[in-house]
């Protein structure tokens, strides 16, 4: 794709986010005041999703949501709420979004391939599935006539009806999603600290880049940075651990990824009820529940294991907001909240079909506390601090641990000290909070575990992968938060001229720094000899056009075809180049990387059916068109994987070919 017309792309995306920014703002600020015009990029977001969800649903076309921000945007027009005087003062936002966009952007630039080495073919298919026909519930691209009744989505949803609306492909619109979330993160963390924090007031926005002590350990000791990652990535025996920074340059996109913004969203939604509720009038309050209802909404469909850790926690905080401001509106907010979440997509529930998860199971071995403080020891040792002076005060406390380290469990040992001095503080700073809830989501952690598909020595690979995560956004905060308290509260080392120019080269260094160190998962550090082609391109499949040009060639014709077609080509499990037209075209096949299936859909007939049929698609010509004709197939997709997996042999009749080009054929069956 010409570079040009990449630059068209991300100044059309960025531009229609700052539309919706902009027309949601005067909206949120009798409640939110100064910092409505940060918290209108995520909020912006969400409302979008959320109009464009029910167009889906009630199968209109999704462009229509936009209707409803051109209404917001021409009523504060009429209300004279865009003075440009006003704004000018607010562009800082504005430029904090940008560093977050930009970083994230530079980072995809230099590593765009979309590979099969992770899980990127499955979010790209959700992607490309939801763009190809945008209708709730998406059809599910790896199970022909499954619908994503059996997932949570929103945030391939929200994506890709961007792509939609904006017409930007959806190789392009993969990378431009993570400089989405980071931009909004940016700056939602940016208006967190300026909340909190009378000076360095960016002092949270590490959390997105930093690195557990354990990278620079492993390549203190000889390992490359990709076997730093990855020897990190695995540190936890049976489980897996991400953090931000790594997810970004696995590039991803996974469902959990894209809802970092929201994650942040509620933590400082949380933080501003913490900190301003009781000077609230009553419309305030109403706005800012409605807000707190609609970020919760979201989260089980954004990602549902966000849900699960935030759900507790959000219902905690309400009911100690209600306890400590004892009146009838903070106790009715408190009540609604979860509620008005609950009802704001109650068809996304009627509609769901789980499978995966089978209850809370307990018992299993404790986390190695070296591993555990190679992930926690940076956070951990800042929290510490924070609480030494408890600590000389009532060393008595300290026992809490006793019992954990005397059986072994450590790791939950380190938790609970510093989660009971927090605890049983007479007055709580939000960022103690923020602690509190982290080292509750660990603490849990060493104690339970989600019981599913996985069983025996990885039980808990999911719990710690996705609960690690949502940990990792928490204590990272709320601790770089007591950091940034304790730095406030000192003499500025340099003059205020001196730190904003600091503070810019920074910002330049860090945007500038993916391309400069030119780091990627793929060729630099995977060694997948994907061509140069393939690279500095936001284009995900630009390595394809070079390494296999007429499969490129054939997806970019299928992409052409209209109607509701239901495709066959080979399966060959998970993490291979298999499933890819799928993934590549957004149409769905018969069955796509099945282990994914079996995880989301249990281990039903289909499990043992499909597999053998599509072989027989591909090797009976006398079964051919009876299983296509079964899965409403219409569609025969036979290029190099096809060949390499099956003994190709096709029925003379009722096949008609439609394409024949570099080594690849399609079929259309005569209906």
């Amino acid at each position: 794709m010409d570079l040009l017309l990449q630059v068209y792309d991300v100044l059309l995306w960025a531009g229609l986010l700052k539309g919706l920014q902009l027309a949601l703002w005067p909206r949120l600020r009798p409640v939110l005041g100064d910092y409505a015009y940060p918290a209108a990029y995520p909020a912006s977001l969400l409302l979008f999703a959320l109009v464009t969800w029910y167009c889906g649903l009630l199968r209109i076309p999704v462009g229509l949501a936009l209707l409803v921000f051109l209404g917001l945007a021409a009523y504060g027009l009429w209300r004279r709420e865009y003075r440009v005087r006003d704004i000018r003062g607010l562009l800082a936002w504005d430029m904090v979004f940008l560093v977050g966009f930009l970083f994230a952007l530079a980072v995809r630039f230099t590593n765009p391939p979309i590979g099969y080495f992770s899980e990127q073919y499955m979010n790209h298919a959700f992607l490309a599935s939801v763009i190809r026909e945008p209708v709730v519930p998406p059809l599910d691209p790896w199970f022909a006539g499954g619908h994503l009744t059996v997932y949570y989505y929103l945030g391939h949803w929200l994506t890709g009806c961007l792509a939609i609306v904006t017409g930007i492909p959806s190789e392009v619109a993969f990378n431009l999603i993570p400089g989405t979330v980071y931009g909004a993160s940016f700056v939602t963390l940016y208006a967190l600290g300026s909340l909190l924090l009378r000076r360095w007031r960016w002092v949270a926005l590490p959390v997105l880049l930093l690195v557990p002590p354990s990278v620079p350990w492993f390549l203190a000791t000889g390992a490359d940075l990709y076997g730093a990652l990855q020897d990190t990535n695995w540190i936890v025996a049976g489980a897996r651990f991400e953090f931000p920074a790594f997810s970004l340059f696995l590039g991803n996109v996974h469902a959990f990824e894209m809802a970092a913004f929201n994650q942040f969203l509620l933590i400082f939604l949380l933080g501003f009820a913490w900190c301003r509720w009781s000077g609230l009038d009553t419309r305030g309050r109403r706005d800012l529940a409605l807000l707190l209802a609609v970020s919760i909404g979201s989260m089980p469909l954004l990602s549902s294991w966000d849900a699960l850790a935030y759900g507790p926690l959000v219902a905690v905080f309400l009911l100690a907001l209600a306890l400590r401001e004892r009146d009838r509106s903070t106790l009715t907010a408190a009540i609604a909240v979860p509620g008005l979440a609950f009802l704001l997509y109650l068809p996304y529930y009627l509609q769901l079909e789980p499978a995966g998860i089978g209850g809370i199971g307990a018992g299993f071995p404790p986390t190695d506390p070296l591993a555990f403080l190679a992930i926690w020891g940076g956070f951990l040792g800042i929290v510490y601090a924070a609480v030494a002076r408890d600590i000389r005060r009532f060393p008595v406390l300290l026992a809490v641990a006793l019992p954990f380290l005397a059986t072994g469990y450590v790791a939950l040992g380190l938790v609970l000290v510093p989660l009971a001095y927090l605890l049983l503080r007479h007055k709580y700073a939000f960022s103690d909070l923020l602690c509190v809830a982290g080292l509750a989501v660990l603490g849990f952690c060493e104690v339970f575990y989600l019981m599913e598909m996985l069983g025996g020595d990885y039980s808990r690979f999911n719990t710690i992968f996705k609960f690690y995560f949502d940990a990792w956004i928490l204590l990272g905060t709320g601790s770089l938060l007591l950091a940034g308290g304790w730095l406030a509260a000192r003499r500025p080392i340099l003059p205020a001229a001196a730190g904003k120019w600091l503070a810019a080269l920074a910002a330049l260094a860090l945007i500038a720094a993916p391309v400069a160190l030119n780091i990627d998962i793929g060729r630099g550090l995977l060694g997948i000899d994907y061509p140069p082609a393939g690279y500095t391109t936001l284009d995900g499949l630009a390595y394809l056009e070079a390494t296999r040009p007429g499969e490129a060639a054939a997806i970019e014709y299928l992409r052409t075809l209209d109607g509701g077609h239901v495709l066959v080509e080979a399966e060959n499990g998970d993490y291979g180049y298999y499933s890819r037209i799928s993934s590549f075209t957004g149409i769905p096949t018969v069955l796509g990387q099945i282990s994914h299936e079996l995880t989301w859909r249990g281990n039903g007939a289909w499990y043992a059916e499909r597999p053998a049929e599509i072989r027989a698609i591909y090797e009976d010509p006398e079964s051919t068109l009876a299983l296509m004709e079964k899965y409403n197939a219409t569609l025969l997709y036979v290029g190099e994987a096809e060949h390499e997996r099956y003994d190709v042999r096709l029925p003379d009749q009722g096949l008609v070919p439609i394409y024949d080009r570099g080594g690849v054929r399609v079929y259309e069956r005569d209906r």
